[in-house]
């Protein structure tokens, strides 16, 4: 069955961004190009993960020996982006995600796919004349520098939730958090 793919390969802007309170917080992956612009809902730990793994991919580049990729160790002044989420209208709710690395034009590739499942008997035409979600992708390639600034707004968009119990590690709530320490 043919699948709807959001693509992008050479994005204007790329961010985490999210919506909502922290402890009721939903996670956005919005990308634009021009005027088209697609948001996808991922978890707080998806985000954090790709952020992650995004660093560790321009990290190893950098160690390569003979490296042909000009990789920036931190994120260039300029591809600073700290504004809100544009409008968003949520494309799909993010299942599973690849990441890969693509040297033919020194980009880290992005695959994100919804987590619902369609028929494969189905067609696109008509799932989408009856009103059915047709099946969709997001495809994203990002230069080095774009990534690097992604994972580190991505890094500070987690980190502004709530903060963690020094006792327990877990979220404390605004209303409060209660902790009990095992007696010794």
């Amino acid at each position: 069955m043919p699948t709807l793919v959001h693509e992008f390969a050479w994005p204007d802007r790329v961010v985490i961004g999210t919506i909502g309170v922290p402890g009721a917080r939903t996670f956005y992956l919005q990308v634009r190009s021009g005027k088209q612009i697609v948001s996808i809902a991922l978890e707080k730990q998806q985000s954090a993960q790709l952020a992650e793994k995004i660093d560790e991919i321009l990290d190893q580049l950098i160690t390569l020996e003979g490296n042909p990729f000009s990789v920036p160790t931190g994120t260039p002044i300029e591809l600073v982006d700290n504004d809100q989420l544009e409008a968003v209208t949520e494309q799909f709710r993010t299942g599973a995600m690849t990441l890969g690395w693509d040297p033919t034009t020194a980009q880290v590739v992005i695959e994100a796919y919804p987590i619902t499942e369609v028929d494969a008997d189905d067609n696109v035409e008509s799932l989408a004349e009856n009103g059915a979600d047709v099946p969709e992708m997001l495809l994203l390639r990002m230069p080095v520098g774009t990534a690097r600034a992604f994972a580190k707004r991505t890094r500070e968009v987690v980190g502004a939730g709530r903060p963690a119990c020094p006792l327990c590690g877990y979220p404390v709530d605004a209303d409060g958090h209660v902790c009990t320490v095992p007696e010794v």
